[in-house]
Formats: C-alpha cells, sequence, structure tokens
C-alpha cells in the first residue's frame, strides 16, 4: 500500500525546497544585473548641474558630524548641502551649529513644530526641498558616510542616461554575526520584495527608493508633488521610488557598497526596536497580511530544520537541501553585502527574529493605536490613508 502521509510530507518537503531555490535564484540572479558605482567615471564636465543634498535630522548628535563632514568632502561642484534639524531635544542643534561655524557654506534650519498630518521626517524632506536651489535634489540619513567621488559618480549616470531619480544600496559596517545575519535576511528580503534590478525597466512594475542614497530630478520631484503623497507613510524612501517610477519617470538603483557605509544599527535589540515603527506599514497595516508573511517566513525558513531533525528518508532529504540553499544564500549575501561569514550561520536564527519583529509591530501599533517615532506619536487612523507600498 501506498504510504499517504509519507508520500504528502515528501511533497510538502519538496515544495518548500522548490520555494527556496526559487527565492535564491531570483535574488541572486537579479542582483548579478544590477551596475556598480564605483564602475563609472566621475563627472567633470565644468557646466555640471547644481545638486543640493538634504539631511533630515532629529536627535543625531552621536552621528551627524563625521556623516556631514563626508558630504563636505564631497568632490563635486556646484553643491548645497542643507540640513534640517527636526525638533531635537538632544545635542544636534549644538553640533550643527559647531560644523556650520567651520564651513558656513553649510545650510541650517531648525523646525520647532510639526504639521498636523505629517511624519517628522517627510516634513523635514519637504522643507529642505522647499529650500534647494538645485537641478537634482540628493535626500540622505544624518548617518551615511560618503567616498569623496560618490556623487560626481551618480551625476554621470543622471547626465549621460538621463535619469530622474537614482538610488544606491550601503554597506552596513560593524556589528556581530546575528546583527549581520538579520542585515542578510532584511536585504535579501527587501530584493526579493521590490526587485531592485527591474527598477529601470519602464514595462515592469519593480520599483525602488533608498534612504541613504536617494538622487532626484528636482522637476521629476515637483512634478509627483514631491512628498506630499507619502507625507505619513514610515518607509518614505522606497515610497519616493514608487511614485517617481509610477509617474512614468526613468529610475535606475545601483549597489553603492564601494561609495556608501553607515552603522545602521548597532545590536540586534537596536534594529527590533527600530524596525517597530515601520515593520506594520509594509504589510499596509493589515494583520491578515502579517499572518500570511508570517506564515511563509514559518514553511520556508522554520520548518526545514525542524524536518532534518523530525522526519526520516526523502522528506528529510528535501528538508536538508532546503536548509542548505538557506546557508548558501546567506554565503552570498555576506560575500555580497561584505560581512563576516561568521553572520550565516546565525540566519537559522534569524527567522525566529523576523517573526517576533513582525508580530510586535504589528501587536504594539494595534495597541498602542499608532506608533512612536523619535518622541512624536503619529495616529493609526492617520497613517493608515498614506498609500500602500506594495499594493494599489
Amino acid at each position: 500500500m501506498t504510504d499517504l502521509p509519507g508520500t504528502a510530507l515528501a511533497a510538502a518537503a519538496a515544495l518548500v525546497l522548490l520555494a527556496n531555490l526559487s527565492a535564491a535564484l531570483t535574488v541572486a540572479a537579479g542582483a548579478a544585473k544590477m551596475r556598480r558605482l564605483a564602475d563609472f567615471e566621475p563627472l567633470r564636465d565644468k557646466r555640471r548641474p547644481k545638486v543640493s543634498i538634504i539631511v533630515p535630522a532629529c536627535n543625531e548628535a552621536d552621528t551627524i558630524e563625521p556623516a556631514l563632514l563626508s558630504l563636505l568632502a564631497l568632490d563635486y561642484d556646484p553643491l548645497e548641502i542643507i540640513v534640517v534639524n527636526d525638533r531635537s531635544t538632544d545635542r544636534t542643534a549644538a553640533v550643527l551649529d559647531a560644523v556650520r561655524a567651520q564651513h558656513p557654506r553649510l545650510i541650517v534650519r531648525h523646525i520647532a513644530e510639526l504639521p498636523d498630518g505629517w511624519l517628522g521626517k517627510t516634513h523635514a524632506l519637504s522643507r529642505g526641498a522647499e529650500l534647494a536651489g538645485g537641478e537634482f535634489l540628493l535626500f540622505t540619513d544624518a548617518d551615511i558616510h560618503f567616498e569623496p567621488t560618490t556623487l560626481a559618480r551618480a551625476m554621470t549616470l543622471m547626465a549621460g542616461e538621463r535619469l530622474d531619480h537614482l538610488s544606491l544600496t550601503f554597506r552596513h559596517i560593524g556589528g556581530g554575526p546575528l546583527l549581520n545575519a538579520m542585515m542578510i535576511d532584511a536585504g535579501a528580503g527587501l530584493f526579493l520584495l521590490f526587485r531592485p534590478w527591474k527598477a529601470a525597466d519602464p514595462a515592469s512594475a519593480g520599483f525602488f527608493g533608498v534612504g541613504a542614497f536617494n538622487l532626484v530630478r528636482k522637476s521629476a520631484y515637483t512634478a509627483v508633488n514631491g512628498h506630499e503623497q507619502i507625507k505619513m507613510h514610515p518607509i518614505d524612501d522606497i515610497m519616493l521610488g514608487k511614485i517617481i517610477k509610477r509617474s512614468g519617470f526613468r529610475q535606475e538603483c545601483l549597489i553603492g557598497h564601494d561609495c556608501l557605509r553607515v552603522r545602521w544599527y548597532t545590536s540586534p535589540g537596536t534594529m527590533i526596536h527600530g524596525l517597530m515603527k515601520n515593520t506594520f506599514a509594509l504589510f499596509n497595516y493589515r494583520a491578515a497580511y502579517v499572518l500570511a508573511g508570517v506564515l511563509v517566513v514559518l514553511a520556508a525558513a522554520v520548518l526545514p530544520l525542524w524536518g532534518v531533525l523530525l522526519t526520516t528518508g526523502p522528506p528529510r532529504v528535501f528538508f536538508g537541501l532546503a536548509v542548505a540553499v538557506r546557508l548558501l544564500s546567506a554565503a552570498a549575501g555576506a560575500r555580497f553585502t561584505g560581512v563576516s561569514l561568521k553572520a550565516i550561520p546565525f540566519t537559522l536564527v534569524t527567522p525566529y527574529v523576523n517573526m517576533y519583529t513582525i508580530l510586535r509591530a504589528m501587536a504594539q501599533t494595534l495597541a498602542d493605536r499608532g506608533i512612536e517615532w523619535r518622541g512624536t506619536r503619529y495616529p493609526l487612523a492617520e497613517l493608515r490613508k498614506s498609500m500602500p507600498i506594495l499594493w494599489p
């Protein structure tokens, strides 16, 4: 007689293997198609267009000075650097004043109040754009370190390929094995969801944006009404990429690991805490989508290892191959991002961290009926009015 339960389990294990293999190949093949910014020569045209760099800052006293010094050292002109101090309660204002005293060309604006209907960061970005006099706007964060030729190389693409929006991936520096494993997972997940290698294809729905480096032609930014459409969306960087791409403008995303560096988070705990503000937004603030996502993580990333431990025969083989695929994918991710290979075995733990983060973010947002970000509370009813990130 046929062992129906055993056959069904083997079929399920085979499906899990295929799902892992498909996801791994999709991300690997897509990442291989992406160009590297470091492969482009800096723009040396004497009539280079003016670029305005806009840096929102809220309680960034510990990170902003070295980040600004890297911007001030950029090998590009004409250039203006605008820092918008968004209601900081730490020493950010004093740090900015000290840097400006040494570098008078730095433009600093202080915001004391936040208008209704805006997140602090999107409002600061919008205010910076209003002040900008450049033909291009570069939105970046207050902890990003730029290699001196980064902007000049990016402008080679903007000018040569007549792009309207260019985003760059960055290299995360520092962190222990678990944090780096979480970074590998996060990067692979974003690549799988948004397919940044398809951002340049006008026939594709793929789009992307990166808070560390979103370079936008000002005319395109104005045409989509700036940050107005996404003023209450906590994932503003990717959303900016969405509205620009959906409006028919030319977009591209490149690998910028040789040109941009940041210590994004300092520990697994700070990363989990930092994701509380935007993880539920990734699921459009819908509990059903969260539960579906958790089930996918369970089936694709948690089940294989338990299957190896608890099954025998063909199911164990399929589950074992799925675990091998996951570890090989982690190795490729470590090589791609430049983190230590010590992170690889910890990717067997990160699915549990991911599920905890997703469920905690949903529960906390629903319980609080909103999110708290940098000392300001934003009601869930207002957040839900924002444009959804994944679904039209």
